[in-house]
């Protein structure tokens, strides 16, 4: 069975840093994508950034390429997202997921179905 958990959130002020992680259960993160998604209050969930299997090209909507970064450690089966100069408008509950070996929808800026597998979520609140 297929487990994700989300860890790292929490409570910050706009310009600080963050770091979530998604802890893998049941699957090798080497051979699937692992996706970030948020959801902001009364928003629709969006991609945020994704590494993929096998080499681990990182792909993000145009909107988050330049702001965020995702990375993997295969040994401990977790992939990171690393969140610099947080603003406000970042508040939100961030998701990883997996299913595809792909990033599929992360360049379009869409929720592929295709991530089936998700975790519970972690929030995140910026304000100052």
């Amino acid at each position: 069975q297929v487990q994700l958990v989300e860890s790292g959130g929490g409570s910050a002020r706009p310009g600080e840093s963050m770091r979530l992680s998604c802890a893998v259960s049941g699957l090798a993160v080497e051979y699937y994508a692992i996706g970030w998604f948020r959801q902001a209050p009364g928003k629709e969930r969006e991609p945020v950034s994704c590494i993929s299997s096998g080499e681990g090209k990182t792909f993000a909507p145009d909107s988050m390429r330049d702001r965020f970064s995702v990375s993997r450690d295969t040994a401990k089966n977790i992939v990171d997202l690393q969140m610099p100069t947080l603003k406000p408008e970042d508040t939100a509950v961030y998701y990883c997921a997996t299913g595809p070996n792909y990033c599929s929808g992360f360049l379009l800026g869409t929720v592929s179905p295709a991530f089936d597998s998700w975790g519970q979520g972690t929030q995140v609140t910026v304000s100052s």
